[in-house]
């Protein structure tokens, strides 16, 4: 590709980010890193656990996503009683026809908001994990592929948890990042108070994107270029983790890999064609936090920016 045409290229990127953006600022009040943080999952092939208390903006968040990016959306609310045959469905069978005939579940989706996680069975929760590993699920023995792209937002109550069941860290190492929704601050809540009503909004938006666009946004993201040095700069993040005295288990090199696709995201996004180590920095606890263990229990992510603030950033 010529110099001229791979800036229109970075232009044509930038301007996508930003029309996304903007289109999700007219719906919801929300804080720019999270919007960011869930986009770069989006063009990464990722999917994203959402913590937050109720009433913050997770499915608004999902639902405008979705209609943002062109994409079909379908929410599925986990329960006790949740089977894996409510997620993927089940062969019902057909008088008139004389066989059976499969139903496709709400997975069948190109963005699923899968609502409160922990409130399903391991067994439920499993062809969930399958389907984000994947890309597809297995029915009667046979696989069948999921829509492309799919994307899995999650989320989890960190308040309520009669009812619920621990999320075993494997699962949480699936998820490509972490983001917490919280409250908003005193300006965005007046505007929330006197703005129009969200779904009113959400009525109103058009897409700025394609499908066809978004795949090609997607193979983009493996185009951009890590050196080495910021490699071993990830090593030596994810290495630190591993023998940090007060964690019991490090980030794994999944996790690395990921990190270092989410900085190719944020970094393509820029209108970049190279990794930075300061991409690699601002993500570190999105996606590494969550995949580490504390030795004495607790959330990992001010572990993880001691860790970074420490570990020697390459020129």
């Amino acid at each position: 590709m010529t110099t001229g045409a791979s800036m229109c290229a970075e232009t044509a990127v930038q301007a996508a980010g930003q029309a996304i953006r903007r289109r999700l600022g007219e719906v919801m009040v929300i804080e720019e890193p999270v919007v960011e943080q869930v986009l770069l999952a989006l063009l990464a092939r990722g999917h994203v656990l959402i913590e937050g208390i109720p009433g913050t903006g997770k499915t608004l968040l999902a639902r405008t996503l979705a209609r943002v990016v062109d994409l079909d959306f379908k929410r599925l609310q986990f329960t006790n009683d949740l089977m894996p045959a409510d997620v993927v469905g089940s062969s019902i069978w057909r008088p008139d026809a004389g066989e059976f005939t499969f139903v496709r579940g709400p997975i069948f989706c190109n963005v699923l908001l899968a609502d409160e996680i922990n409130r399903t069975s391991p067994r439920t929760l499993s062809c969930l994990l399958e389907a984000m590993e994947s890309g597809k699920v297995s029915v009667d023995g046979r696989p069948l592929a999921l829509a492309d792209p799919f994307f899995v937002l999650a989320t989890r109550n960190p308040i309520e948890f009669h009812g619920t069941y621990p999320v075993p860290e494997a699962a949480l190492d699936r998820f490509f990042l972490r983001v917490t929704l919280g409250y908003p601050d005193r300006d965005g809540e007046l505007h929330l108070y006197l703005g129009r009503d969200p779904e009113a909004a959400l009525d109103g938006i058009e897409p700025v994107l394609s499908r066809e666009e978004l795949l090609d946004l997607m193979a983009q993201v493996d185009r951009v270029a890590v050196s080495r040095a910021v490699a071993a700069y990830c090593y030596d993040v994810v290495e630190a983790t591993r023998v940090d005295d007060d964690v019991a288990l490090g980030a794994s090199p999944r996790a690395a890999l990921a990190w270092l696709k989410a900085a190719r995201a944020r970094a393509m996004l820029d209108g970049r064609t190279h990794v930075l180590p300061d991409d690699l920095k601002v993500l570190a606890r999105p996606v590494l936090a969550h995949r580490i263990v504390l030795k004495g229990g607790g959330d990992a992510a001010e572990r993880v920016d001691r860790i970074v603030a420490r570990t020697h950033v390459p020129l």
